[in-house]
């Protein structure tokens, strides 16, 4: 179960010698729990990719806490191959100098197993996430946006952690490779029995997705509820966000 507690962050604004401050996250509070979609759902500046950051460990909360079966993700041992992430920018989520299984096999090598062990998990993993064997030996700038995101998302997924944040994975790719990621991704989550912190602008994506949503609105959450009840949606801002949805 992923826990987070009261979450409140900061970031220093103004340049060095300023002491001014903007608040980001106010007092965050819910639970993931295993194996479920959660959505997290705002416009860009909300604070969603920040929170984000923090479950992955990137960055640390000012205060609160960010549990992982009751241990803290600040801590590397805690999270290291147990909790993932796919970015929104593929382009540099790839080192560009990696073939496609130089990057796949980076996350494997901290694994311990041995080469040969690695080699048949590479083949598989290309082939859950739809790409051919020859894909292998190619470098990102050979790869189709969707292609890359595969890719990122192999890489993701080969530690088989319990959580994927998935940080606007799709919002870079065309509408059509969207449909296509996001089948990719449930087909995932039913193989491995991963849960999702589904985090986007995109309600339409998150009803597709997710079994609940938190509707996030400047650093705070506004209302949670059930994808099944989401027309019921109760705040201000919920019912602006589905209306934007509904009229596209």
């Amino acid at each position: 179960m992923l826990q987070v507690q009261n979450i409140e962050k900061s970031y220093r604004t103004g340049g060095l010698w300023k002491k001014q401050s903007q608040q980001v996250l106010r007092d965050v509070s819910f639970t993931c729990k295993e194996g479920e979609c959660l959505g997290i759902i705002g416009e860009s500046g909300s604070g969603k990719s920040t929170l984000g950051r923090l479950i992955l460990g990137i960055d640390q909360p000012d205060q609160g806490a960010i549990l992982f079966y009751g241990q803290s993700v600040e801590q590397r041992k805690v999270r290291r191959g147990m909790i993932s992430a796919v970015f929104q920018d593929y382009t540099s989520s790839i080192n560009p100098f990696y073939t496609v299984e130089q990057a796949i096999r980076e996350p494997l090598e901290q694994e311990g197993q041995s080469r040969m062990e690695q080699s048949r998990q590479i083949d598989e993993l290309l082939e859950q996430v739809g790409l051919s064997l020859d894909y292998r030996s190619k470098y990102p700038h050979e790869l189709s946006g969707g292609e890359a995101q595969r890719v990122c998302i192999a890489r993701a997924v080969s530690t088989r952690p319990r959580y994927l944040v998935l940080d606007e994975a799709i919002s870079s790719l065309d509408v059509r490779i969207q449909v296509q990621v996001l089948h990719l991704l449930q087909e995932l989550k039913s193989v491995y029995g991963m849960g999702y912190i589904f985090i986007t602008h995109d309600i339409q994506a998150a009803a597709y997705m997710c079994e609940r949503m938190i509707i996030f609105q400047k650093g705070q959450i506004v209302e949670t509820i059930d994808t099944a009840r989401l027309s019921d949606v109760q705040s201000d801002y919920g019912r602006t966000l589905l209306s934007a949805a509904i009229a596209r």
